[in-house]
């Protein structure tokens, strides 16, 4: 999925087509392994383009690999943004975002492998989740929601905790996910000053309905 406008020429339509091409498939391989090592040619024949396309639209793996993990984290923002609005409280969207992460790791597995693989060397980045949950914080300490606290140090707390609820998720298949989830979310509540009893409640609110 690319986050750029729509091509308004068959050239530049044919070329977002080979970039796209080229950011799933570098997707595809952080999803299975994690790992950057693959050869240009490796990404181009998965990507089912030709080797010299690969320069006509990235310097190096490492900026293709770069493009991958925002466009993937930016899908992650952009589907909790659509699933989550109309609610409020910062804390529920807290709550909610580490109970939808969760299911994601079964609804979209390829694209939370991706946040669990390179999640923690974004968690400050201006894309994806975190700026969504910076604003949350910010909302939520300025309205008193939350006690007041560095909102740089909980948004890394929550960020490296996420990460290892899917990650917990994925290894533990047996384990019941929504209430590990709930569990957790609760924990970042309070951590964050929601009293222990409400913390539980705002933990346990129905989720809103996947929109259609």
């Amino acid at each position: 999925m690319t986050t750029s406008a729509p091509p308004s020429n068959r050239f530049e339509r044919r070329r977002a087509e080979t970039r796209g091409a080229l950011v799933r498939a570098a997707r595809q391989i952080l999803a299975e392994t994690g790992d950057t090592s693959a050869s240009i040619q490796t990404i181009a024949e998965r990507a089912d383009v030709g080797f010299g396309s690969f320069y006509n639209h990235f310097a190096s793996k490492t900026e293709l690999f770069d493009a991958a993990v925002t466009d993937a984290l930016e899908e992650f923002g952009r589907a909790f943004d659509e699933r989550l609005h109309g609610i409020d409280d910062p804390a529920e969207l807290v709550a909610a975002g580490f109970r939808l992460s969760a299911r994601m790791a079964d609804s979209d597995p390829e694209l939370m492998r991706i946040v669990c693989h390179r999640g923690l060397g974004h968690i400050h980045s201006g894309t994806g989740l975190a700026p969504r949950a910076l604003r949350d914080l910010e909302h939520g300490t300025s309205t008193g929601r939350f006690t007041p606290v560095d909102t740089t140090v909980a948004l890394s707390a929550m960020g490296g905790s996420l990460v290892a609820l899917v990650e917990l998720r994925f290894t533990r298949p047996d384990l019941d996910g929504d209430e590990a989830a709930s569990n957790l979310a609760e924990l970042m509540l309070r951590m964050l000053g929601v009293p222990a009893p409400e913390a539980h409640e705002v933990a346990r609110r129905p989720l809103p309905e996947p929109a259609g």
